[in-house]
């Protein structure tokens, strides 16, 4: 089946992975009819929405607790690590989620994907 770009549409939902979640929204925006594409734009979202968010609360969190001596210290290595595994967490995903928008598979993320499910399907 196509989708509204003239793509394949796992390629279409691929794609909505690329550019986490500026091309999730761009392919939401444009694509209306084919709902795997939607699910896989929506989902791709909101997730990588998720990620950029808790990054963001990691470094205010240790900006603002990193005037204080210990425990700056202490807060500024638990966030850094987080924010390490967040970065991997973000790279990691797209690859795998994209790869599975590619296979064909509509692979639903723990929460995020039946609350995307739902919305699409609904």
């Amino acid at each position: 089946m196509k989708s509204v770009f003239g793509l394949n549409e796992n390629i279409a939902a691929a794609l909505s992975y690329i550019f986490g979640p500026f091309s999730g929204i761009a392919v939401l925006i444009m694509e209306r009819e084919n709902k795997y594409v939607r699910f896989h734009a929506l989902q791709s979202t909101i997730w990588f929405i998720f990620l950029m968010v808790a990054g963001w609360v990691l470094r205010f969190v240790g900006a603002v607790f990193g005037v204080i001596p210990i425990l700056g210290w202490l807060v500024g290595i638990v966030a850094g690590s987080a924010l390490f595994i967040g970065s991997v967490l973000y790279v990691a995903s797209k690859i795998y989620l994209m790869l599975k928008a590619y296979g064909g598979v509509t692979f639903k993320l723990p929460i995020i994907g039946e609350v995307v499910w739902n919305q699409i399907n609904g």
